[in-house]
């Protein structure tokens, strides 16, 4: 704890199950509810939740409030001022920037709401990024002056980032850690105990969820029993990602829409998961299958005469009963015939989540005590997505074989590279590399993940029969 307070003094929260529970009634996500508790805590961490909830009421709507918010906009003629999610484009034919508030299913329409283009000048880092942006924004309605009806227009907007961020200091910090240290303070800033698990097995297996979050275009399968907290992580933790819950998904949902010229979720954030896998249909079936296989070998994807190229990794997330749990077994039976039907498709998924392995969801589990606010630490993880530094490293670090298949290598580089950001982020050269810390942290779980696909998928298909992981090693240069 003292550590925590001396490396990481601007950007902790007291943590408690009490205060989840409290947040949950207001269904606020953990990114917003860390920086509620800083704003009405004191310095001991009491909370003074009067105010949090008078703030909640006055700046967070909830969805249902949207008519009211246009009622007084539009009648009372009076400017309504909240924090919600925001999404802008240009329209080339009007020249002007239109924005749309997903979680309050509102788009402009033809061009009835509008962004005053000082504010977009003033965001442009923000508001023209491809991902929806949390932020305060400030909306009137004015009369259009060529029409006979008036437009929403956004005068002004602040974007929710209340942390500088500073990835060197963070890197720095890290330093100071020993590697089950920082476990627990990784595990702690998602909202997890480290108590409730039993051994560093189990905590490992439980972070791996987070390799999406850290490295682009790391595509995971998970399979686990039910409250295990898969929901939870992907779809609570970072304003980066999205979850997927069941339903119909199509190839313009998830690539590009021809007839809107839309792109889809993999051009908007970090991750998608498809939560309840077992759920999820495709109606066009071989046009996704399709788009999948290239977008999850290259990051590219073309729909129709449309190119495009993404960053998001694809994890799906299934529920297993427990005489499947078993890896020398046939368990991708488990997944849709979408998936299990087309062994190529599957060869592209860089590893697997063994969920039996993380603990039901428990009272012990529940982080309580001061951690690194889940804001914070996922708009780090975020920026650690950019480093190319890292990748680099991997490359002087590991000994592949020459006769190594090309899609093993990639998955063990691209999850060891993961594990590096996660766990080792201060190492940024390979004289820093801890010989024996790496094969263990980062090495063994990256081969042991990869395996368990390759093993798969050799039970599902013949042709993989007899293929073996390539034997990928440190360099013995590396001491």
């Amino acid at each position: 704890m003292e550590k925590m307070k001396e490396f990481f003094p601007d950007v902790l929260v007291y943590k408690s199950s009490d205060r989840g529970r409290f947040f949950k009634d207001l269904s606020i996500p953990s990114f917003i509810r860390d920086w509620l508790v800083m704003k009405f805590s004191d310095e001991a961490g009491n909370i003074d939740k009067e105010s949090v909830l008078k703030y909640v009421r006055n700046t967070i709507p909830k969805k249902e409030q949207w008519e009211q918010i246009k009622y007084k906009i539009s009648c009372c003629h009076e400017e309504a001022k909240f924090l919600a999610k925001v999404k802008v484009s240009i329209d080339i034919a009007s020249g002007s920037a239109i924005f749309s508030l997903p979680d309050f299913a509102f788009s402009s329409g033809k061009g009835i709401a509008v962004v005053d283009m000082n504010v977009v000048d003033d965001n442009k880092e923000t508001l023209l990024s491809p991902n929806e942006v949390w932020g305060v924004v400030t909306l009137i309605t004015t009369s259009h002056s060529q029409k006979d009806e008036y437009i929403i227009r956004m005068i002004d907007y602040k974007p929710f980032r209340p942390y500088n961020i500073v990835l060197s200091d963070y890197i720095d910090a890290r330093a100071n850690f020993t590697i089950d240290e920082w476990i627990d303070v990784l595990l702690m800033a998602i909202d997890y105990n480290p108590i409730g698990y039993t051994d560093t097995f189990q905590k490992l297996t439980m972070l791996s969820r987070l390799l999406p979050f850290v490295e682009k275009r790391v595509n995971l399968i998970e399979l686990a029993p039910k409250g295990t907290g898969k929901s939870y992580l992907f779809s609570q933790i970072s304003k980066y990602g999205w979850l997927v819950s069941g339903g119909s998904i199509s190839r313009a949902k998830m690539f590009y829409n021809i007839s809107s010229r839309m792109q889809g979720l993999v051009n908007h954030y970090d991750f998608v998961a498809f939560d309840e896998i077992q759920s999820i249909t495709f109606p066009d079936k071989n046009e996704m299958q399709g788009a999948l296989k290239g977008y999850l070998e290259s990051g590219e994807y073309r729909v129709g005469d449309y190119r495009g190229v993404a960053d998001a990794g694809l994890i799906l997330l299934g529920n297993i009963d427990h005489k499947y749990m078993d890896t020398e077994q046939n368990m991708f039976t488990e997944l849709p015939p979408f998936f299990h039907e087309d062994s190529a498709l599957l060869d592209r998924f860089h590893g697997f989540i063994k969920g039996w392995d993380i603990p039901r969801m428990k009272e012990n589990l529940k982080v309580n005590g001061w951690a690194l606010n889940s804001e914070y630490f996922t708009e780090i993880i975020h920026e650690l997505r950019q480093e190319l530094i890292y990748p680099a490293l991997i490359e002087e670090i590991l000994e592949i074989p020459k006769n190594a298949d090309t899609r093993d290598t990639e998955a063990v580089k691209r999850i060891c590279t993961a594990l590096h950001k996660l766990l080792f982020p201060h190492v940024r050269d390979v004289s820093q590399i801890n010989r024996d810390e790496y094969d263990k942290y980062c090495l063994q779980p990256a081969i042991q993940m990869r395996s368990i696909i390759k093993h798969q998928l050799e039970l599902l298909d013949s042709e993989f029969r007899g293929k073996r992981m390539p034997d990928i090693k440190i360099k013995e240069n590396i001491k």
